[in-house]
């Protein structure tokens, strides 16, 4: 009997997700399920909603509906006296987005710490772990990501991509079990994008799972198992690489990759 494919374990689950701001509705209900070991790339304009998704998922914005299921667990959320919804209980929302590392656009180092304490701030201080252990832990990350002779310096003394690098290693060094990337080449130079897109390559081949929004079409092509395009808050079309690559389902992806053909 040929053997039957079983899908790997849900890392996260995202269920009709809405949010606005003001009148504007940037989330116009939302779905998508990230396997273990899954890189989806979210590609879409400017305005389409794709980091707006990423900051709901680890509530850095409150949705206004939908449920997150993070690694099996569903973020507990309940309206307050005005109505409007909240998490239901903080310490769950401390433990979930410990196991979301998030990579920024702009690195949102620490400039007054060194980047090797950098890494052992939330290890130590929110996870409560034993600083020599972390310390070595973070060393290894510093290596890994090809800055380990930085470890002393100050973020202001680093390259924009040792620096997107330092902040790559600061999320791994909360161990999670999902990575969110919003457009971490984009504030780059662009020599340096190519470290910076290096490492993510990396993470891939090893099994991480990685959530990207990125400009980045050969990243989207050559590194992720699936892509997804957003327009105007909706997911208009996701598929594989080949797929929605080769096959251009959507008449609007189409004309976005034309556009972005230089990248």
């Amino acid at each position: 009997m040929k053997p039957v494919d079983i899908p790997a374990p849900l890392a996260l689950s995202v269920k009709d997700l809405h949010k606005k701001f003001g009148e504007n509705e940037i989330l116009k209900g939302i779905s998508l399920d990230a396997h273990v070991g899954d890189v989806i790339s979210i590609l879409g304009a400017s305005g389409s909603g794709k980091s707006t998704f990423l900051r709901c998922i680890n509530l850095l914005e409150t949705p206004d509906a939908g449920e997150v299921t993070v690694a099996g667990e569903k973020i507990l959320m309940r309206r307050n006296r005005a109505g409007h919804p909240e998490p239901a209980d903080r310490r769950q929302v401390d433990r979930i987005r410990s196991e979301l590392g998030m990579v920024f656009q702009s690195f949102n180092l620490f400039s007054h710490m060194t980047i090797l304490d950098n890494l052992l701030e939330g290890p130590v201080h929110v996870q409560k772990r034993s600083r020599g252990e972390c310390i070595d832990e973070a060393e290894a990350l510093l290596e890994k990501v090809g800055i380990a002779d930085k470890r002393n310096h100050y973020p202001a003394h680093l390259s924009g991509g040792q620096q997107q690098r330092a902040a790559i290693a600061r999320a791994l060094a909360m161990k999670p079990k999902v990575m969110l990337f919003d457009e971490p080449t984009s504030a780059l130079d662009p020599e340096l994008v190519g470290e910076v897109l290096k490492v993510m390559r990396a993470l891939a081949e090893e099994g991480r799972t990685m959530l990207v929004v990125t400009h980045e079409m050969g990243f989207a092509r050559n590194v992720s198992n699936r892509v997804v395009f957003m327009h105007k808050g909706l997911i208009e079309a996701q598929g594989s690489p080949l797929d929605m690559f080769k096959q251009e389902k959507s008449e609007r992806f189409r004309q976005f990759i034309s556009s972005h053909a230089h990248a």
